[in-house]
């Protein structure tokens, strides 16, 4: 499972920068705050993403693409749960496997493998299969919230963000 210590050191910073999602990188024995898993996995305060270096990628990112997928009332008040109905969660499942795409060594495929072997649960048995065949749901909320385009890329808007 790729971690956060394989990624090179600025990578999730220029990722989740146009969403104004700050990563603070802890040493490895850190308490990881807004964790909701739990040490090692990510954690949101605010616009925080906490990580350490032992921090699975995938956590990295699926914390990441909540913040970004929920409104603006939970995003001011995020500390730990980020909240939201099956939807929107299968929709931040759907813009971690895009964004994934985005940093260096990762990609799609990796990612999904990753999701398996930390035990993401999906109707067809594998990351893999529900993205490629049972997420038109997922991505047609992220298209109608203006997150991603026509073209399935990411616009770096977040949810309630007015469009230029």
């Amino acid at each position: 499972m790729l971690r956060v210590r394989d990624l090179p050191a600025e990578a999730l910073t220029r990722l989740f920068a146009p969403w104004g999602l700050i990563p603070v990188h802890l040493p490895e024995d850190a308490g990881i705050p807004g964790s909701f898993w739990g040490a090692p996995e990510a954690g949101l305060v605010g616009d925080r993403l906490y990580v350490r270096p032992d921090t699975p990628v995938h956590s990295a990112l699926h914390e990441g693409c909540h913040y970004i997928c929920m409104d603006p009332g939970r995003r001011r008040a995020l500390h730990t749960d980020a909240g939201g109905d099956a939807l929107e969660e299968a929709a931040v499942c759907y813009l971690q496997i895009l964004l994934a795409d985005r940093l260096p060594g990762v990609g799609r495929e990796r990612l999904m493998r990753d999701m398996d072997a930390w035990g993401y649960s999906f109707r067809l048995g594998s990351a893999r299969r529900w993205f490629l065949e049972d997420a038109e749901d997922a991505r047609d909320w992220l298209l109608r919230e203006g997150l991603i385009d026509r073209r399935s890329l990411p616009t770096g808007r977040l949810r309630g963000m007015v469009a230029p």
